[in-house]
Protein backbone atom coordinates (compact mmCIF):
# COMPACT_ATOMS: atom_id res chain seq x y z
CA UNK A 1 0.00 0.00 0.00
CA UNK A 2 1.45 3.51 -1.32
CA UNK A 3 0.28 6.90 -0.20
CA UNK A 4 1.05 10.77 -1.38
CA UNK A 5 0.32 14.33 0.01
CA UNK A 6 -0.78 16.98 -1.72
CA UNK A 7 -2.94 20.38 -1.83
CA UNK A 8 -6.38 20.43 -2.89
CA UNK A 9 -8.37 23.86 -3.03
CA UNK A 10 -5.76 24.97 0.34
CA UNK A 11 -6.24 22.28 2.16
CA UNK A 12 -3.32 19.37 2.78
CA UNK A 13 -4.85 15.98 1.54
CA UNK A 14 -4.06 12.36 1.60
CA UNK A 15 -4.57 9.86 -1.08
CA UNK A 16 -4.09 5.90 -1.81
CA UNK A 17 -1.90 5.08 -4.89
CA UNK A 18 -4.83 3.01 -6.40
CA UNK A 19 -2.68 2.68 -9.73
CA UNK A 20 0.31 4.56 -11.92
CA UNK A 21 -2.80 6.59 -13.57
CA UNK A 22 -5.22 7.28 -10.33
CA UNK A 23 -4.87 8.47 -6.96
CA UNK A 24 -7.86 7.78 -4.49
CA UNK A 25 -8.62 10.54 -2.15
CA UNK A 26 -8.79 10.27 1.69
CA UNK A 27 -12.18 11.41 3.49
CA UNK A 28 -9.24 13.96 5.80
CA UNK A 29 -7.43 16.68 5.99
CA UNK A 30 -4.79 17.53 7.72
CA UNK A 31 -2.01 15.44 5.41
CA UNK A 32 -0.12 12.53 6.71
CA UNK A 33 1.10 13.73 9.50
CA UNK A 34 -2.51 13.68 11.09
CA UNK A 35 -3.40 10.75 10.06
CA UNK A 36 -0.11 8.93 11.49
CA UNK A 37 -1.54 10.58 14.82
CA UNK A 38 -5.01 9.70 14.72
CA UNK A 39 -4.04 6.29 13.89
CA UNK A 40 -1.51 6.26 16.74
CA UNK A 41 -4.96 7.33 18.79
CA UNK A 42 -6.88 5.09 17.72
CA UNK A 43 -4.43 1.89 18.32
CA UNK A 44 -4.65 1.14 14.44
CA UNK A 45 -2.24 0.56 11.83
CA UNK A 46 -2.10 3.14 9.29
CA UNK A 47 -3.15 0.90 6.35
CA UNK A 48 -6.27 0.26 8.28
CA UNK A 49 -7.06 3.84 8.67
CA UNK A 50 -6.13 4.60 5.31
CA UNK A 51 -8.56 2.03 3.96
CA UNK A 52 -11.44 3.16 6.28
CA UNK A 53 -11.04 6.48 5.37
CA UNK A 54 -10.77 6.46 1.36
CA UNK A 55 -13.52 7.87 -0.62
CA UNK A 56 -14.70 7.45 -4.02
CA UNK A 57 -13.30 10.39 -5.00
CA UNK A 58 -10.34 9.68 -7.80
CA UNK A 59 -7.82 12.00 -9.23
CA UNK A 60 -5.41 11.76 -12.54
CA UNK A 61 -2.38 11.17 -10.35
CA UNK A 62 0.14 12.47 -13.45
CA UNK A 63 -1.98 15.89 -13.68
CA UNK A 64 -2.08 16.08 -10.11
CA UNK A 65 1.91 16.18 -10.42
CA UNK A 66 2.92 18.06 -13.59
CA UNK A 67 0.20 20.57 -11.54
CA UNK A 68 2.91 21.35 -8.87
CA UNK A 69 0.69 19.44 -6.55
CA UNK A 70 2.54 17.12 -4.53
CA UNK A 71 3.85 17.44 -1.33
CA UNK A 72 7.11 15.40 0.38
CA UNK A 73 5.22 13.02 1.59
CA UNK A 74 4.79 13.81 5.15
CA UNK A 75 5.17 17.26 6.22
CA UNK A 76 5.12 18.59 10.06
CA UNK A 77 3.15 21.87 10.68
CA UNK A 78 5.90 23.64 11.52
CA UNK A 79 9.26 22.37 9.94
CA UNK A 80 11.34 22.52 12.69
CA UNK A 81 10.35 19.74 14.54
CA UNK A 82 11.35 17.32 11.13
CA UNK A 83 14.28 16.36 11.57
CA UNK A 84 16.56 14.98 8.47
CA UNK A 85 19.64 13.20 8.56
CA UNK A 86 21.19 9.77 7.58
CA UNK A 87 23.63 7.05 7.57
CA UNK A 88 26.66 6.55 5.29
CA UNK A 89 29.01 3.85 4.64
CA UNK A 90 26.11 0.85 4.17
CA UNK A 91 26.34 -0.26 1.26
CA UNK A 92 27.95 -3.39 -0.80
CA UNK A 93 27.48 -1.58 -3.88
CA UNK A 94 28.12 -3.76 -7.12
CA UNK A 95 30.12 -6.88 -7.69
CA UNK A 96 32.56 -4.93 -9.26
CA UNK A 97 33.22 -2.98 -6.48
CA UNK A 98 32.29 -5.26 -3.47
CA UNK A 99 35.53 -7.18 -5.21
CA UNK A 100 37.10 -4.89 -4.83
CA UNK A 101 35.77 -3.43 -1.05
CA UNK A 102 36.40 -6.87 0.34
CA UNK A 103 40.40 -7.09 -1.25
CA UNK A 104 40.81 -3.63 0.64
CA UNK A 105 39.54 -5.41 3.88
CA UNK A 106 41.84 -7.63 3.61
CA UNK A 107 44.64 -5.46 4.93
CA UNK A 108 45.99 -4.43 7.96
CA UNK A 109 44.06 -1.99 9.79
CA UNK A 110 46.70 0.27 9.72
CA UNK A 111 46.18 0.65 6.15
CA UNK A 112 43.01 0.96 5.86
CA UNK A 113 41.55 4.73 6.08
CA UNK A 114 38.97 5.74 8.59
CA UNK A 115 35.72 5.52 5.71
CA UNK A 116 37.06 1.66 5.12
CA UNK A 117 37.43 0.66 9.16
CA UNK A 118 33.69 2.32 9.47
CA UNK A 119 32.80 0.03 6.22
CA UNK A 120 34.56 -2.77 7.77
CA UNK A 121 32.36 -2.45 11.36
CA UNK A 122 29.55 -2.89 9.22
CA UNK A 123 30.65 -5.69 7.20
CA UNK A 124 31.38 -7.48 10.65
CA UNK A 125 28.76 -6.11 13.09
CA UNK A 126 26.29 -4.21 11.05
CA UNK A 127 23.72 -7.21 11.15
CA UNK A 128 22.76 -8.62 14.48
CA UNK A 129 20.83 -11.34 16.26
CA UNK A 130 17.42 -9.60 17.06
CA UNK A 131 18.18 -9.37 20.72
CA UNK A 132 21.81 -7.96 20.33
CA UNK A 133 22.84 -4.26 19.62
CA UNK A 134 25.24 -4.25 16.00
CA UNK A 135 27.84 -1.99 15.60
CA UNK A 136 27.05 2.18 15.09
CA UNK A 137 27.14 3.30 11.82
CA UNK A 138 28.74 6.48 10.16
CA UNK A 139 26.10 9.35 10.86
CA UNK A 140 24.86 12.57 10.07
CA UNK A 141 22.33 15.71 10.05
CA UNK A 142 21.05 17.11 7.23
CA UNK A 143 18.82 19.99 8.90
CA UNK A 144 14.78 20.32 9.23
CA UNK A 145 11.76 20.08 7.34
CA UNK A 146 12.36 23.55 5.41
CA UNK A 147 15.33 21.91 3.25
CA UNK A 148 12.63 19.02 1.95
CA UNK A 149 12.12 19.64 -1.49
CA UNK A 150 8.29 18.39 -2.79
CA UNK A 151 8.48 16.09 -5.93
CA UNK A 152 9.10 17.85 -9.24
CA UNK A 153 10.47 21.50 -7.43
CA UNK A 154 13.35 22.99 -7.56
CA UNK A 155 16.17 21.32 -5.61
CA UNK A 156 18.56 24.76 -4.90
CA UNK A 157 22.19 24.69 -4.09
CA UNK A 158 23.45 27.49 -2.29
CA UNK A 159 26.64 29.86 -3.65
CA UNK A 160 28.90 28.74 -1.34
CA UNK A 161 28.64 25.11 -2.32
CA UNK A 162 31.52 23.52 -4.52
CA UNK A 163 29.34 20.81 -6.03
CA UNK A 164 25.60 19.18 -6.05
CA UNK A 165 25.36 15.80 -6.35
CA UNK A 166 22.44 13.18 -6.36
CA UNK A 167 22.18 10.52 -4.01
CA UNK A 168 19.32 7.50 -4.20
CA UNK A 169 18.75 6.10 -1.43
CA UNK A 170 15.97 4.01 0.86
CA UNK A 171 14.53 6.70 3.41
CA UNK A 172 12.57 5.55 6.91
CA UNK A 173 10.16 7.61 8.29
CA UNK A 174 9.26 8.22 11.38
CA UNK A 175 7.19 10.07 13.76
CA UNK A 176 7.84 9.94 17.61
CA UNK A 177 4.32 9.00 19.88
CA UNK A 178 3.54 11.01 23.01
CA UNK A 179 5.10 8.23 25.03
CA UNK A 180 8.89 9.08 23.10
CA UNK A 181 8.89 5.68 21.48
CA UNK A 182 9.24 6.27 17.54
CA UNK A 183 6.33 4.90 15.03
CA UNK A 184 7.64 3.94 11.25
CA UNK A 185 5.09 5.38 9.09
CA UNK A 186 7.02 4.04 6.09
CA UNK A 187 9.78 3.76 3.33
CA UNK A 188 10.09 6.09 0.38
CA UNK A 189 12.92 6.43 -2.23
CA UNK A 190 15.05 9.93 -2.12
CA UNK A 191 17.63 11.65 -3.45
CA UNK A 192 19.72 12.95 -0.50
CA UNK A 193 21.70 15.47 -2.60
CA UNK A 194 25.35 16.10 -1.11
CA UNK A 195 28.38 18.52 -2.04
CA UNK A 196 30.95 15.85 -3.00
CA UNK A 197 33.89 17.74 -3.65
CA UNK A 198 33.39 19.89 -0.07
CA UNK A 199 33.31 16.27 1.64
CA UNK A 200 36.50 14.84 -0.57
CA UNK A 201 38.67 17.79 0.07
CA UNK A 202 38.79 17.00 3.84
CA UNK A 203 36.51 14.13 5.33
CA UNK A 204 36.10 16.29 8.62
CA UNK A 205 34.17 18.72 6.20
CA UNK A 206 31.47 15.54 5.94
CA UNK A 207 28.73 17.91 8.48
CA UNK A 208 29.11 20.62 5.99
CA UNK A 209 28.94 18.67 2.52
CA UNK A 210 25.48 17.70 3.71
CA UNK A 211 24.01 20.73 5.17
CA UNK A 212 22.07 20.91 1.77
CA UNK A 213 18.63 20.06 -0.09
CA UNK A 214 17.02 17.13 -0.50
CA UNK A 215 13.68 15.38 -1.80
CA UNK A 216 11.70 12.44 -1.30
CA UNK A 217 8.46 10.09 -2.36
CA UNK A 218 6.68 11.22 -3.98
CA UNK A 219 4.98 7.53 -2.50
CA UNK A 220 5.62 6.10 1.11
CA UNK A 221 5.11 2.53 1.32
CA UNK A 222 3.01 1.79 4.19
CA UNK A 223 4.12 -1.66 5.68
CA UNK A 224 7.28 -4.17 4.70
CA UNK A 225 9.65 -3.70 2.14
CA UNK A 226 11.50 -6.36 -0.24
CA UNK A 227 14.84 -7.16 1.65
CA UNK A 228 15.98 -6.53 -2.53
CA UNK A 229 15.03 -3.43 -4.28
CA UNK A 230 16.61 -2.70 -7.66
CA UNK A 231 16.21 1.02 -9.35
CA UNK A 232 18.12 3.36 -11.66
CA UNK A 233 19.29 6.74 -11.39
CA UNK A 234 19.34 9.37 -14.39
CA UNK A 235 20.40 12.99 -15.02
CA UNK A 236 18.83 15.48 -17.61
CA UNK A 237 20.79 17.95 -19.47
CA UNK A 238 18.46 20.02 -22.16
CA UNK A 239 16.03 16.90 -22.40
CA UNK A 240 18.61 14.43 -23.01
CA UNK A 241 19.86 11.74 -20.54
CA UNK A 242 23.73 12.15 -19.75
CA UNK A 243 24.40 9.48 -17.23
CA UNK A 244 22.32 6.71 -15.86
CA UNK A 245 22.74 3.60 -13.79
CA UNK A 246 21.18 0.98 -11.89
CA UNK A 247 21.41 0.99 -8.22
CA UNK A 248 21.29 -1.54 -5.39
CA UNK A 249 19.12 -1.03 -1.91
CA UNK A 250 17.77 -2.92 0.72
CA UNK A 251 18.90 -4.98 3.56
CA UNK A 252 20.21 -7.87 0.93
CA UNK A 253 22.78 -4.99 -0.51
CA UNK A 254 23.24 -3.42 2.96
CA UNK A 255 26.20 -4.36 5.70
CA UNK A 256 23.58 -3.11 8.55
CA UNK A 257 19.83 -4.37 9.03
CA UNK A 258 17.37 -1.15 9.29
CA UNK A 259 16.88 -2.03 12.53
CA UNK A 260 20.26 -1.80 13.60
CA UNK A 261 20.66 1.62 11.77
CA UNK A 262 16.91 2.83 13.48
CA UNK A 263 18.57 1.33 17.29
CA UNK A 264 21.58 3.54 16.64
CA UNK A 265 19.54 6.67 15.56
CA UNK A 266 17.12 7.02 18.06
CA UNK A 267 18.76 5.37 21.21
CA UNK A 268 19.65 9.27 22.09
CA UNK A 269 16.25 10.59 24.01
CA UNK A 270 17.17 14.34 22.14
CA UNK A 271 15.96 12.73 18.94
CA UNK A 272 12.90 11.89 20.88
CA UNK A 273 10.57 14.71 21.52
CA UNK A 274 6.87 13.81 21.11
CA UNK A 275 5.32 15.11 17.76
CA UNK A 276 8.60 15.13 16.14
CA UNK A 277 9.04 13.60 12.85
CA UNK A 278 12.31 12.32 11.41
CA UNK A 279 13.17 11.49 7.85
CA UNK A 280 16.30 9.34 7.68
CA UNK A 281 18.57 8.72 4.70
CA UNK A 282 19.67 5.01 4.58
CA UNK A 283 23.05 5.52 2.26
CA UNK A 284 23.71 4.40 -0.94
CA UNK A 285 26.65 3.20 -3.36
CA UNK A 286 26.25 4.45 -6.80
CA UNK A 287 27.03 8.09 -7.57
CA UNK A 288 27.27 10.82 -10.69
CA UNK A 289 29.97 11.82 -9.11
CA UNK A 290 32.38 8.66 -8.89
CA UNK A 291 32.03 8.43 -12.87
CA UNK A 292 33.11 12.36 -12.85
CA UNK A 293 29.87 14.02 -13.89
CA UNK A 294 29.36 17.75 -12.48
CA UNK A 295 25.83 18.22 -12.38
CA UNK A 296 24.75 21.68 -13.86
CA UNK A 297 21.77 24.66 -13.18
CA UNK A 298 19.07 22.99 -14.70
CA UNK A 299 19.83 19.42 -14.91
CA UNK A 300 16.84 17.32 -13.85
CA UNK A 301 17.84 14.27 -11.57
CA UNK A 302 15.12 11.43 -11.94
CA UNK A 303 15.41 8.44 -9.43
CA UNK A 304 12.87 5.40 -10.50
CA UNK A 305 12.54 2.49 -8.22
CA UNK A 306 9.52 0.45 -10.05
CA UNK A 307 8.49 -0.71 -6.48
CA UNK A 308 7.72 2.36 -4.91
CA UNK A 309 5.87 3.73 -7.72
CA UNK A 310 6.20 7.02 -9.23
CA UNK A 311 10.04 8.38 -10.14
CA UNK A 312 11.06 11.35 -7.86
CA UNK A 313 12.08 13.77 -10.11
CA UNK A 314 13.76 17.38 -9.61
CA UNK A 315 15.73 20.22 -11.20
CA UNK A 316 18.02 21.71 -9.65
CA UNK A 317 18.91 25.63 -9.55
CA UNK A 318 22.24 27.20 -8.60
CA UNK A 319 22.47 30.62 -6.64
CA UNK A 320 24.25 33.14 -8.37
CA UNK A 321 27.93 33.54 -7.55
CA UNK A 322 27.79 37.44 -6.62
CA UNK A 323 25.12 36.43 -4.46
CA UNK A 324 27.49 35.93 -1.87
CA UNK A 325 28.14 38.13 0.71
CA UNK A 326 29.61 37.45 4.85
CA UNK A 327 27.08 36.76 7.56
CA UNK A 328 27.46 39.59 10.15
CA UNK A 329 25.70 38.69 13.47
CA UNK A 330 24.06 41.05 15.15
CA UNK A 331 24.20 42.08 19.21
CA UNK A 332 21.29 41.85 21.97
Amino acid sequence: MKIVQFKQNQETKVALVKDANTLQVLDFSGGTYALALLAIRENISIKDLVLKLVSTQELDYRETLEKGCLLPPITHPDPAHCLVSGTGLTHLGSASARSEMHAKLSNNDDQMTDSMKMFKLGVDGGKPNSDEIGSQPEWFYKGDGSIVCAPGAELPVPNFAEDAGEEPELVGVYIIDKDSKPRRVGFAIGNEFSDHITERSNYLWLAHSKLRACSYGPEIILGDIPEHIEGESRIYRNGEVIWEQKFLTGEANMTHSISNLEHHHFKYKQLSHPGDIHIHFFGTATLSFSDGVRIKDGDKIEIEVPAFGMPLSNTVKFEHANEKEVVKVGSI
